[in-house]
């Protein structure tokens, strides 16, 4: 049976009604998105690990960057360009330097699994579940879009240090999700 929500007609209306602060809009949205960006990052990373890392870096750049959607241009396009910028930047950390983005990569040839069509809630719910210094760290680099550089200096932590607490925070950020579904 289909998802109303599901319907990417419905998507650019919720995503202007979480642009103005309405959480049931904001859930809706992220319950709808969750399985085409699943799908779509699966596309390209084909470790489970991975894949679940990228799709929740995919969330936290959703929550960090909805303002900038506009509504007078088409909202795939906009999903899609986050999802493949999150893939590619996760992909070239792996060691690949070289990705093609090819025309399989269009909504259209999207698949929905009907595993993935539970109800996740808000980023801000599973960023409160993390230790206060992974929080930290990817409120600042993932949320803030600073560097992992800037996120050392402004810590007072070596880089090595940043690096662990996020990839602590992703495996964390996994584990929390997979309760959820």
């Amino acid at each position: 049976m289909p998802n109303s929500d599901s319907d990417k007609q419905h998507w650019p209306s919720l995503m202007l009604q979480a642009q103005q602060g309405s959480q049931y809009a904001y859930e809706r949205l992220l319950r709808a998105l969750l399985p085409v960006i699943r799908v779509q990052v699966n596309k390209h990373v084909f470790d489970r690990g991975l894949s679940e890392d990228v799709i929740q870096d995919v969330l936290l750049t959703l929550h960090r960057v909805r303002h900038t959607y506009d509504s007078h241009y088409p909202f795939m396009p906009w999903l899609l360009a986050i999802v493949r910028a999150r893939s590619i930047d996760a992909l070239r950390r792996q060691g690949y330097r070289h990705y093609e983005i090819t025309e399989e990569d269009s909504y259209d040839n999207v698949v929905m699994e009907d595993e993935s069509l539970h109800l996740h809630p808000p980023i801000t719910h599973y960023l409160q579940q993390l230790p206060e210094r992974q929080r930290q760290m990817v409120e600042f680099v993932h949320l803030g879009e600073n560097s992992l550089a800037e996120a050392a200096s402004h810590h007072q932590l070596s880089l090595s240090a940043v690096k662990s607490l996020l990839h602590r925070a992703l495996t964390n950020l996994r584990r929390i999700g997979e309760k959820h579904d």
